[in-house]
């Protein structure tokens, strides 16, 4: 039997990021949302370049600086204590002779294995891949290479390397948004880069020079549309390490439009294999894309997505600023009946805001009027089926549910 909690939710709600750039005023804005990130003005898609260094999170994200649709890419540029407070920080990456700039990660190179750091201190590297428009007009396969760009002051400002790209494209139209991580086992770097419609994995010892190692994909998982975004993380599940591939894909969302599908499996330095047999999303909704976790973090892995869809994303009704990022969860395994699955769950980090609790039970109707967060802690140990109905004094709503 489906039972209905129905909750009431009086008046605006606020929360104005007291460490942020923003006045006051940016937060008052219609449908701006009061945790989950999103630029000042302009538009944003892809979250990229997430690094941690120095007690500081670092995103970077695709970026437009003279509207609020899509245009020539740029990466944006914001810093964190927490996740959850946010100070925009000037633009990042600027296009270039060579395209301009799309999606992309960035790490610490302790050992200065690129060569590129300075006074004994490591830099912080990007790896982007770089668009040619004219190329693409032209109809030629291979106008997305992949470039580098350091950093020695903690990420405040980059060079770009004189001698990019660093990856030339053999002749792939889609070849991009590489997503590079330290293999430990064999010391070299290790690159997981959307090849159409399939992974490829490269190596390298200098993040400079790269060797191609492997292909996943062809045959697997969901190929309504094309591949892009991939994260390969390690994630510990009972002292075991377990390997999951992310991969983004545009249109063949079950919904439509844009999701991430994963795949479980292991990767041995050079190749990535799984014997999953069906396609597993990280999200059962529409609004979760092109997200990658954090470079740097340790054991933790930390995910962040694009919180939209390219079926609608240029059209919400927002005004000076398009488009946000999910809130960052923390990703770990489940095994059910033999089978690993992915878990994400909002980071603790989140505990730390000052809100209003409210503690539901059984089958209620409810009524709240406060400004400000609300956390609804429901025991539902007496339900099977389940819906929410979020609704305010202008009778707009927002049904959640559970089967």
């Amino acid at each position: 039997m489906k039972r209905k909690l129905f909750i009431t939710v009086a008046g605006l709600i606020f929360f104005i990021l007291s460490n942020s750039c923003y006045a006051q005023t940016d937060y008052h804005e219609p449908h701006r949302p009061q945790i989950h990130f999103s630029p000042r003005e302009h538009w944003m898609n892809d979250p990229n370049g997430m690094v941690y260094y120095n007690g500081i999170y670092n995103l970077f994200f695709q970026y437009y600086p003279k509207g609020n649709v899509w245009g020539p890419m740029h990466w944006g540029h914001a810093i964190s204590k927490d996740l959850i407070h946010w100070a925009e920080q000037p633009i990042a990456l600027y296009p270039d002779s060579l395209g301009y700039i799309f999606s992309g990660s960035a790490v610490v190179d302790v050992n200065n294995t690129s060569g590129l750091g300075q006074n004994g201190k490591p830099p912080l590297v990007a790896v982007f891949t770089q668009h040619d428009p004219e190329g693409e007009k032209a109809g030629t396969t291979t106008f997305q290479n992949q470039s580098i760009a350091y950093s020695n002051d903690a990420g405040k400002t980059w060079v770009k390397y004189k001698n990019n790209p660093v990856l030339k494209n053999p002749g792939i139209k889609d070849f991009r948004d590489p997503k590079v991580s330290w293999y430990e086992n064999e010391k070299k770097w290790i690159m997981t880069l959307a090849t159409y419609d399939r992974i490829t994995f490269f190596s390298s010892k200098d993040l400079r020079n790269w060797t191609k190692e492997s292909e996943f994909g062809k045959d697997k998982g969901a190929h309504g549309g094309v591949w892009e975004c991939p994260d390969l993380v390690p994630i510990i599940y009972q002292d075991k390490e377990v390997w999951v591939l992310l991969v983004s894909i545009n249109p063949g969302s079950p919904h439509g439009g844009s999701a991430t599908q994963y795949f479980i499996g292991q990767f041995d330095g050079h190749a990535f294999t799984s014997s999953q047999t069906e396609t597993k999303w990280i999200d059962d909704g529409a609004d979760d894309y092109a997200g990658v976790t954090w470079s740097n973090t340790g054991k933790r892995k930390i995910f962040f997505g694009w919180m939209s869809n390219w079926q609608y994303g240029t059209k919400v009704p927002t005004e000076k600023w398009r488009s946000a990022m999910t809130i960052p969860r923390e990703l770990s395994l489940e095994k059910i009946n033999g089978n690993y699955f992915l878990r994400s769950l909002p980071i603790t980090e989140l505990s730390a805001i000052s809100v209003k609790q409210t503690n539901l039970t059984g089958e209620i109707q409810k009524d709240i009027s406060y400004n400000g967060p609300i956390k609804l802690q429901l025991d539902l140990t007496l339900l099977d089926d389940f819906t929410i109905e979020l609704k305010n004094i202008k009778n707009e709503r927002c049904m959640i549910g559970y089967e």
